[in-house]
């Protein structure tokens, strides 16, 4: 059966625009180390501009850099023009996007910029444009065709500049060691941020978890687990490092046995599965799924410090 032409025409659209971004690859320079480097000792800010499509492509590289660890601001050239050229200092980087490099709401940006110093990157298809020959770093990326070839609406040059600005801000990141754990200063809310809360986030604390010594006798370990309403008991060594756990399984598997049993140590689960606080939420999700089990214990120098509950990955948006 042949293939709709909405699939073949969205077939050649991205096969277009993925000839391109391997242009972009493998054309890739000193100039882009150098953009990378100048950002780095930067003391200010990277402020991304430019005007229509290229100006929203500024936008999402600026935000993508603030939420990995590099401060950027977006300024829309033509406000700049009326008073925003105020927001930027001697001390930031101006990243200045256009696909022809001629875009004229962009020359009170490009003067300012010389007019003080402050380092220029400009991301054109043009090396002999305006743009290009103002930048300090030029970051060029192919002249392709665009997707849309009859209007020649911005398509293939905006997804090569989001890819290039991508390209900046994990260059950026890996750079500077940005890990998941700063990643989630920035990313607190939603789906993401829950899947970047760690186990010591979401655990219950130590007063709060069920606990008895190694030998406590049976019936005061069901009543420790009842207490606390967790569904599990952690039984402890003399030094206080975790010996084992008891869940309800547990209990109910024993009890209908109808074999005698003295002390909590009889029932328990020895070396069970356990959590660092550091650990990522999402990997102790993980592990809970795989191993088909509901709670785990979090534990510091082997000794249990909290408690981690499916219902509070739950509750935690992780699941």
């Amino acid at each position: 059966m042949p293939e709709h032409s909405h699939i073949l025409i969205a077939r050649r659209v991205l096969e277009l625009e993925a000839e391109a971004l391997t242009l972009l690859a493998h054309g890739l320079d000193d100039r882009f180390v150098k953009a990378v480097d100048t950002i780095l000792a930067a003391k200010g800010r990277v402020i991304c501009t430019g005007i229509g499509k290229s100006g929203h492509v500024a936008r999402k590289i600026a935000a993508t850099m603030a939420s990995t660890g590099t401060q950027a601001y977006f300024v829309h050239a033509t406000e700049a023009s009326h008073g925003d050229l105020g927001m930027i200092g001697q001390d930031d980087v101006v990243l200045a996007l256009s696909k022809s490099g001629e875009t004229k709401e962009l020359a009170d940006m490009l003067s300012y910029a010389k007019r003080y110093s402050i380092p220029l990157i400009g991301m054109t298809s043009q090396a002999n444009s305006t743009l290009g020959r103002a930048a300090d770093i030029l970051l060029q990326v192919p002249d392709a065709a665009e997707a849309c070839a009859e209007t020649n609406a911005p398509t293939t040059s905006t997804t090569l500049m989001i890819a290039l600005g991508d390209a900046l801000a994990v260059a950026l990141l890996e750079s500077k060691g940005f890990k998941a754990d700063h990643f989630k200063v920035f990313h607190p809310g939603g789906k993401l941020g829950a899947m970047l809360r760690t186990a010591g986030d979401v655990m219950h604390k130590s007063t709060e978890l069920p606990l008895v010594a190694s030998g406590a006798p049976f019936i005061e370990g069901v009543k420790a687990m009842s207490a606390k309403g967790f569904g599990v008991l952690g039984v402890t060594h003399p030094d206080g490092t975790l010996a084992g756990l008891v869940t309800d399984g547990d209990l109910r598997r024993y009890i209908t046995t109808g074999r005698s049993v003295a002390t909590i140590d009889d029932v328990m689960t020895k070396g069970p599965r356990t959590a660092d606080p550091a650990s990522l939420a999402a990997d102790v999700l993980r592990i809970m799924n795989e191993r088909k089990i509901t709670q785990m214990f979090v534990l510091e120098d082997g000794k249990p410090v909290g408690l981690i509950h499916m219902h509070d990955l739950l509750k935690a948006g992780l699941a």
